[in-house]
């Protein structure tokens, strides 16, 4: 499997760390950050392919997190991650270009698939992109 960049945003510290310690354990390239804020600037610095953000935090909740993400990098996946079950909030988030949801406490293998497809998901669009310049520059 190719080497991508996950960001993971959760206020809950333990549940954070946690999922951290985990996802390392698989080998998958693993960041993690407390807050939407917090997000934002580490986007702003790091190459991030997906996002794993919860939608309930204090300060900027995870809807507005994932309309800031999109608007600096229309191409970053996000997996939005709910411990509410609140299919209005999943719904919203999709709208607005979450690539899923998950339900917590979830399933790691699960979460592990998602972001493989999320992942494919963005190397493929990147890839549609560079196909498309390297036309139009052939075709100048």
């Amino acid at each position: 499997m190719e080497a991508f960049n996950v960001l993971f945003v959760d206020d809950e510290v333990e549940f954070l760390d946690t999922l951290l310690k985990r996802m390392k354990k698989r080998n998958v390239n693993v960041s993690g950050v407390k807050s939407g804020e917090e997000a934002i600037k580490f986007v702003d610095q790091e190459q991030v392919d997906v996002v794993v953000l919860d939608v309930r935090m204090p300060g900027m909740d995870g809807i507005e997190t994932l309309r800031q993400l999109k608007k600096r990098d229309p191409l970053i996946e996000v997996i939005m991650l709910t411990g509410h079950a609140s299919v209005e909030v999943a719904v919203e988030g999709m709208e607005l270009g979450a690539f899923d949801y998950l339900m917590k406490p979830m399933d790691i293998d699960e979460l592990l698939y998602k972001l493989q497809d999320a992942h494919k998901k963005k190397s493929i669009q990147e890839e549609k992109i560079k196909n498309m310049e390297t036309m139009m520059v052939q075709g100048s």
